[in-house]
């Protein structure tokens, strides 16, 4: 499944979360490292979904990026 995440910059860090997926979300130093770790984070959250016998939401959000004038 391909679930579509944001990443945020924060001040001394990334932190990135899944809209399908509430509650889910992860941090890095690095983009690449915030979104490694909120593979992982998805990955772990489903397993509990499915061991507490929870419905797997299916991916539903897509991302665009438009451009403005500035």
């Amino acid at each position: 499944m391909q679930y579509t995440i944001v990443i945020e910059k924060a001040p001394q860090n990334y932190a990135a979360y899944a809209p399908d997926l509430p509650g889910c979300t992860a941090t890095g130093p690095t983009r690449e490292e915030a979104v490694r770790a909120m593979q992982e984070a998805i990955a772990l959250h489903l397993d509990s979904l499915r061991e507490h016998g929870e419905p797997v939401p299916q991916p539903q959000c897509t991302a665009a990026v438009v451009e403005v004038a500035a």
